[in-house]
């Protein structure tokens, strides 16, 4: 039988992202990258305060209609001093 040989090099080479070779266009693509970014950090804040938003919408209305406990000034209660026990010396 007879087998063929594939080289990857030079598919390889199809895929490899490469940097282009004029100053004016190189700024341009950098720019671009950083313009991309620039967006995703933005809208990535937006749904991350959209979401939380979102959290404590659905929290506030799940309480709706339930009643909420008032907290007063003055807490009653019989307190006791415990002593700390006292333990034999290990020697």
């Amino acid at each position: 039988m007879f087998a063929r040989q594939f080289h990857f090099n030079s598919f390889r080479s199809a895929f490899a992202p490469r940097k282009p070779r004029h100053p004016l266009l190189r700024l341009a693509v950098g720019l671009l990258g950083l313009a991309v970014l620039c967006v995703l950090v933005f809208v990535s804040v937006f749904v991350g305060a959209a979401m939380i938003a979102a959290g404590l919408l659905y929290k506030l209305f799940r309480q709706r209609g339930k009643p909420v406990a008032r907290q007063g000034s003055v807490v009653d209660g019989e307190y006791r001093v415990v002593r700390k026990p006292v333990l034999p010396l290990s020697r």
